[in-house]
């Protein structure tokens, strides 16, 4: 079995036993960097019919939603995050040699900066189109928060009501800083938006009509499959069923808050990560997710029914305004800061995340390359930072497109952006 997937599949996996990791890119025309939908082309290319999924050992490529996205995950559980910066570039190799057959090639970064989402969005027609073409009669995919949006998703494990209960309570809590390292989507429509992770702005308002779908981002506070059953599903399945009378959409996967508990796989998905310019940089960002996650349900700083009292009304305001801010918006919550061992009464979320860092580092492994990453980050600032820093003020669509297209080159050659 290949090393990256070397976890015994005869029993469940237990907390921080594996991980699941799934990348999504745009898929652009090489000479204008307009969107491509052709993933069905692609994975027909590759796999000699259209497929929704093509397995390579121990990663796979997917479709998505939008026929401009193509998804690369690992093919199972990881055993170890690091090889897997490594395991990814070789899957965007080998796509970038066949999109080269149709003047194509990948994008990095989590909305398209000049994509017009209700003109230009095209949804997959084949395999689970039924589900999408759901979606789409409900709330109407044509809008940025259905069509113009790419993150990374990290998939954690947990096994029984006790493990998840104390996954659950830590990964709420971590949800509210993400943004702060991950933020990389500050253009859409040509032009600047008032959110430095615009994406989550889309993606928190694209279920409105049926607003228990997405909650508050942040779960409720929830601990047992009981409890989440009761509280979440049920209620998500109640609220939709009179726009979806064939249950079609009645499944755990309707649930779209930032961190999703997938009862028949026992993980807990988060998604509350925008892509980066190449998988180098995400690996970084997952190596400090994973290990922040660990050091609160290690108890390091704070107690575990300190961070299950945490509403999730609470930690949405403060969610919202690094969804706006990024690594620059204050927290003046001192309990907040406590749960992180952290002093003061205000302090930068980019200060509370390299705090974090520093403290964790000691106990905790990070490789080399994500250490490297990760204090570009706290020097120049999140990707979308760095994008801004980068476009003169007034910028026009030819300095987005130079901009773009370097991005593009960073992805292509595993390199950062702005080092």
């Amino acid at each position: 079995m290949n090393s990256l997937v070397a976890i015994n599949k005869k029993r469940p996996l237990s907390l921080f036993e594996g991980y699941g990791v799934e990348l999504e890119y745009m898929i652009v025309d090489d000479k204008t960097l307009n969107v491509l939908p052709i993933s069905d082309r692609l994975l027909e290319q590759v796999a000699g019919s259209i497929v929704s999924e093509y397995p390579v050992n121990s990663m796979a490529w997917s479709n998505e939603l939008a026929l401009h996205v193509i998804e690369i995950k690992t093919n199972g559980a990881a055993s170890a995050l690091e090889p897997l910066n490594v395991a990814f570039q070789d899957q965007i190799d080998a796509i970038e040699s066949i999109l080269h057959q149709f003047d194509a090639r990948l994008m990095p970064g989590a909305m398209h900066p000049w994509m017009n989402p209700f003109s230009e969005i095209k949804l997959w027609p084949h395999e689970y189109n039924p589900i999408y073409e759901a979606y789409n009669r409900i709330f109407d995919c044509h809008g940025h928060g259905w069509a113009n949006l790419q993150s990374t998703h990290l998939n954690l494990p947990f096994h029984g009501d006790e493990e998840f209960a104390k996954l659950h309570a830590a990964a709420r809590i971590v949800l509210s800083l993400i943004p702060a390292m991950a933020a990389s989507s500050p253009i859409a429509d040509g032009e600047r938006k008032p959110f430095l992770d615009f994406r989550m702005e889309t993606y928190r308002t694209n279920s409105l009509r049926i607003p228990s779908i997405t909650g508050n981002i942040i779960p409720e506070p929830v601990f047992t499959r009981k409890d989440y059953n009761r509280e979440i599903f049920q209620r998500m399945y109640r609220d939709i069923s009179s726009f979806d009378p064939d249950g079609i959409l009645q499944d755990e996967w309707l649930n779209s808050r930032g961190a999703m508990s997938r009862w028949d796989r026992e993980t807990i998905e988060i998604r509350v990560i925008d892509i980066q310019e190449f998988p180098g940089a995400d690996i970084a960002i997952l190596e400090w997710i994973v290990n922040l996650t660990k050091a609160l349900v290690d108890e390091k700083w704070s107690a575990a029914d300190q961070q299950k009292s945490w509403s999730d009304t609470d930690l949405f305001r403060i969610l919202m305004d690094v969804v706006t801010h990024g690594e620059k918006a204050v927290i003046k919550n001192e309990s907040f800061l406590r749960l992180f061992g952290a002093s003061g009464s205000e302090i930068t979320a980019g200060e509370l995340c390299e705090h974090i860092f520093l403290d964790v580092l000691k106990d905790y492994p990070f490789s080399e390359e994500s250490v490297k990453h990760i204090e570009l980050i706290f020097n120049q600032g999140p990707l979308a930072r760095r994008i801004l820093d980068s476009l003169p003020v007034g910028f026009s669509r030819n300095h987005l497109f130079d901009v773009y297209l370097t991005l593009c080159d960073c992805l292509r050659n595993g390199k950062a952006f702005g080092s």
